[in-house]
């Protein structure tokens, strides 16, 4: 799901999404590797929850720099729910964007055209 931005009644911007935090080891015991995720909720605030809404989408690597808080309600059931999420004060989007250029906005930063057998001779 992509992440979801809403507006509180004071009208403060809010960006909603879940990341998997996932986990990889050798068990001591069978010598196997093992795999393991966990999900937790994201909320961004403000400025930064509309300028997020529209780079983000399902499926975007993200790091997340914040606070964790800890939340229970009680449910239409009756029972008692509990919920841990991260309370983000920095969110970067780590994948590559590709955004094509607007009209009259300079020249392409498309790759120069090199002839395949000189790309050995490029110092970097």
């Amino acid at each position: 799901m992509d992440p979801d931005l809403r507006y509180t009644p004071s009208g403060t911007a809010v960006l909603g999404f879940r990341i998997a935090v996932n986990r990889r080891w050798r068990d001591k015991q069978t010598d196997e590797w093992k795999e393991d995720a966990s999900f937790f909720q994201v909320n961004v605030w403000d400025q930064a929850a509309e300028r997020l809404s529209k780079t983000m989408r399902k499926g975007s690597a993200v790091l997340v720099e914040g606070q964790l808080r800890s939340r229970t309600w009680e449910g239409k059931d009756g029972e008692k729910k509990s919920v841990v999420e991260i309370h983000s004060s920095r969110t970067q989007v780590l994948d590559k964007q590709e955004f094509a250029p607007e009209p009259g906005a300079g020249p392409s930063a498309e790759e120069p055209d090199v002839p395949k057998d000189q790309l050995d001779d490029i110092p970097f």
